[in-house]
């Protein structure tokens, strides 16, 4: 194999490797930066208490729970 197809050949593996269902994520480089976590690993806590809440009580009720884990998943750098 030559020099070119050992490297797409490694680049390949990489890009496949990386594609098992982990929770983390490499931060873009530059001025735009990106969550270092996936979204739905981000916040476990606050997510179990706003989904508990919507369980037991119903969407309406839980608005302070909704509310704060839209505030961490902010903090964890997503737009949401």
């Amino acid at each position: 194999m030559s020099g070119v197809q050992q490297l797409q050949s490694a680049s390949s593996a990489l890009a496949i490797g990386s594609q098992k269902n982990d929770c983390s994520v490499t931060a873009a480089t530059g001025a735009e930066t990106k969550p270092k976590k996936r979204i739905c690993c981000a916040c476990p806590d606050t997510k179990r208490l706003r989904d508990e809440c919507i369980v037991e009580h119903g969407e309406a009720a839980c608005a302070k729970w909704i509310e704060a884990h839209r505030l961490c998943l902010r903090a964890e750098g997503f737009n949401v």
